[in-house]
């Protein structure tokens, strides 16, 4: 009976790998992120859809809080604390009017559906925050990386990490139900730890780096792998999220160490990435998606606008045309796997109606797929619009 079991979980396993395989080169041949057809390929197969993978749940469990333990140090990993000081100092002003305009539409839905004030503080992150990896390989596929509006882009895009970073913390104790001073506890533990992560990376982040740093490719990946997993492990312990503690190391990893991690941990950030997004999926019934259809759709349509009000601002104060202000606009409305994250920590706590997955999963389907078309289109449609304006 066990040898049968084990049978089937590996093969639903190698059939979840294969069909995300293919899923993964028909996102690479119509150019768009691969997130939204993991969410579908975990919609199909998941609660509710064509075929419920049953044997192979356990492994996909685990491996997708692998996933977003990886998504978030190689996150921090792009970073050096000087540019995160930097970029804080750079866009805070851009960065606290991309919260509020951007959070409030998510809060604004939550309360009038009735989901409270935990369904609010979550459905805020989901809606706040843009994917940095669709951004930049958007900006990467259309050669922008060079263009005067970029840094503003990233200034923001790093402004809204560190948000996440005193943020999911927070999410966490509501999450765990905890009252209001334990809440400002969790908090205040989180805002410390950045802050001692922060000085020990400007100053002494040489030394982290020696610690997990080695010539040998196994040896650095068992060392990266463990201590990423260990960081995280505590950080859970201690309410302060397994995902911060992951970003924070990775923020702590400097140089050349930061680099060739980078190398070595994004094919297995890809592999357990992917299966977080699918697990996602599988808890999200099809049929409670018709329902909130409407409110994805609103929602999508509200945050494309503040979306492109906050990037139009943020490079206008920074010198750019009005090309490159629609551009910078268009660059961040795409939202990804970060709100996943967000989402998938407030569904697997039980804190949030069945509802929520499914708007969630919805509204991240359309923002991944509008995102990257927005980019692109944006500025030959202004181009257009000023001829015909020239022409008459």
């Amino acid at each position: 009976m066990v040898a049968q079991e084990t049978a089937l979980a590996l093969i639903q396993l190698g059939a979840v790998f294969f069909g995300l395989g293919l899923l993964g080169r028909l996102a690479a041949r119509i150019g768009m992120s691969p997130i939204p057809l993991y969410l579908v390929g975990g919609l199909i197969f998941g609660t509710g859809g064509v075929i419920e993978l049953r044997h192979a749940d356990d492994f996909i469990h685990l491996a997708s809080e692998i996933g977003v333990v990886l998504l978030l140090l190689l996150l921090g990993l792009e970073y050096s604390a000087s540019e995160l000081v930097t970029g804080m100092r750079k866009s805070w002003a851009a960065g606290v009017l991309d919260l509020v305009l951007n959070a409030t539409p998510g809060v604004a839905v939550a309360l009038f559906l009735g989901w409270g004030f935990t369904g609010a503080i979550a459905m805020a992150g989901v809606t706040f925050i843009s994917s940095s990896g669709i951004v930049a390989k958007v900006l990467g596929d259309l050669g922008r990386l060079g263009n005067r509006e970029t840094p503003t882009i990233l200034s923001i895009l790093v402004f809204e990490d560190l948000v996440m970073a005193a943020y999911l913390p927070v999410l966490t104790a509501v999450l765990a139900g905890v009252g209001f001073a334990a809440g400002l506890t969790t908090l205040g533990i989180a805002l410390a730890t950045v802050t001692i992560v922060l000085v020990i990376a400007l100053r002494y982040g040489r030394f982290v780096s020696m610690i997990v740093d080695s010539d040998d490719r196994e040896i650095f990946l068992l060392k990266l792998l463990g201590s990423a997993l260990l960081v995280a492990g505590v950080a859970s312990a201690l309410q302060v999220s397994a995902a911060v503690g992951a970003f924070l190391l990775g923020i702590a990893i400097s140089d050349s160490t930061a680099h060739n991690a980078t190398k070595i941990l994004e094919p297995l950030r890809d592999l357990f990435a992917a299966l977080f997004f699918v697990l996602f999926g599988l808890s999200t019934d099809p049929r409670t998606i018709p329902p909130v259809l409407g409110w994805a759709l609103l929602l999508a349509l509200v945050t494309t606008l503040t979306k492109v009000a906050t990037g139009w601002w943020a490079a206008a104060r920074a010198g750019s045309s009005k090309y490159g202000r629609a551009r910078a606009g268009a660059a961040l409305v795409a939202r990804g796997e970060f709100s996943i994250v967000i989402a998938g920590l407030a569904v697997a706590a039980g804190a949030v109606p069945s509802e929520f997955a499914a708007l969630a999963t919805t509204y991240v389907l359309l923002m991944a797929i509008l995102g990257p078309i927005a980019a692109r289109v944006v500025e030959p449609a202004l181009v257009w619009r000023d001829r015909r304006r020239t022409v008459s």
